[in-house]
């Protein structure tokens, strides 16, 4: 009889995923080439231009930063501080800048921090599923709400699981999406174009305080638009 053996992490197009269903490998690895490739820019390119040394950042670093992450979206303070530190780095380095803290060069580069911009693409991912454009493989459910418009519904976890269970659930694609969607405005959710959506709700973004964790840096909140109160959306 034949037996197959354990592995404790599988790659599949270009994403690894352990044995425990975490992502911290993949995270790893992933800032770790970033950086590699970050350093090499540092390197190569003499210019400290923030305009030269932003296009080579968006396009050679912050794309291996992103690639799946709707699947892989941390929810550890630990990792998402990882993760953002490679683009801390880079801001660091931008000579015209180096007065400021993390927070204000992303405001004076108009970037938004990783942290914010992977919700984005979650949420950019749940426009496409209510629309179908992709595959509902998450079998994710809508309903729609005279007062509140299309929103989504949050999966149930059973009473009895475990706390890891809990953890996993909690940090899964099939909750994080329907929770960031129902946090957006009705009249955001009620666009009916690709194009028309991404506006609208990068233009809503943006009118939101963007302060990613980061290590020597204290904030309110977690920076995550799930734990955006309500009484803060009257500031908007």
């Amino acid at each position: 009889m034949r037996r197959h053996s354990t592995a404790e992490h599988v790659r599949d197009l270009g994403v690894q995923v352990s044995n425990d269903l975490s992502w911290s490998r993949h995270i790893g690895n992933m800032v770790s080439k970033a950086r590699s490739t970050l350093s090499w820019v540092f390197s190569v390119f003499k210019t400290r231009d923030r305009t030269v040394m932003t296009t080579l950042y968006k396009s050679l670093v912050r794309s291996t930063l992103e690639y799946c992450c709707p699947l892989w979206n941390p929810s550890k303070v630990t990792e998402i501080q990882l993760i953002e530190g490679v683009q801390r780095t880079f801001t660091s380095r931008i000579s015209s800048l180096k007065h400021l803290n993390y927070w204000e060069r992303l405001s004076q580069l108009k970037l938004m921090s990783l942290q914010r911009r992977r919700e984005r693409y979650i949420i950019l991912m749940m426009w496409k599923i209510l629309h179908n454009v992709v595959p509902n493989c998450c079998d994710m459910k809508f309903k729609i709400s005279s007062r509140n418009g299309t929103l989504a519904v949050i999966p149930p976890l059973a009473k009895s699981s475990s706390s890891s269970n809990q953890t996993l659930y909690d940090q899964s694609f099939a909750v994080q999406g329907p929770k960031l969607w129902n946090k957006i405005p009705s009249t955001v959710r009620a666009a009916q174009s690709f194009e028309a959506f991404k506006i609208s709700l990068s233009n809503f973004l943006d009118l939101i305080p963007d302060n990613p964790p980061v290590s020597g840096y204290s904030c309110s909140w977690t920076n995550s638009l799930v734990d955006y109160s309500p009484s803060r959306w009257s500031d908007v």
